[in-house]
């Protein structure tokens, strides 16, 4: 019987949660995991009751022009990862020590968040271009390891 690893399974939930994402520009899923169990997940949107970008006629950030990995504060949306860090606070879910699952390389905002919530590891499957972000996590000793890499050595340490 074939199934996936431990990875390839929380890969594969953060991409169906990010399915659920109403952003127009990027569709990005996020699921906060410790010790093999699923603690939270999120997907970009706006906050809750407010009109999503496709209902109110289009993206405020294409109106305004403003490139990708720029000027984050100017978006109705609410990041992935910052609403899995929200839904475990609004449940009173810790997730020290974790293990985020995310379809995009976190930007510096939610690096940030996921700094001083106390994620350990970050495993992204698209990178993103923010370079702050990647310093500041490695500056806090969070490991960030790019998924297609890891499932490589996963297949090579299982083929010796």
């Amino acid at each position: 019987m074939s199934r996936p690893s431990w990875h390839e399974y929380f890969m594969q939930i953060t991409e169906l949660v990010s399915t659920r994402a109403t952003c127009l520009r990027r569709k990005v899923g996020a699921v906060i995991v410790r010790d093999r169990r699923v603690l939270t997940t999120g997907y970009n949107g706006p906050p809750e009751n407010i009109k999503h970008c496709e209902e109110r006629g289009g993206c405020l950030r294409d109106e305004l022009k403003i490139p990708s990995g720029e000027r984050m504060e100017l978006s109705r949306a609410i990041h992935a990862e910052q609403n899995a860090i929200i839904q475990a606070a609004k449940t009173g879910i810790s997730i020290q020590d974790s293990t985020l699952y995310v379809t995009t390389h976190p930007c510096f905002t939610c690096a940030k968040m996921l700094i001083n919530a106390g994620v350990k590891e970050i495993i992204y499957k698209d990178g993103y271009p923010d370079e702050f972000a990647k310093e500041i996590l490695k500056e806090a000793g969070v490991e960030v390891i790019k998924f297609d890499e890891l499932i490589k050595e996963e297949k090579e340490r299982n083929n010796e």
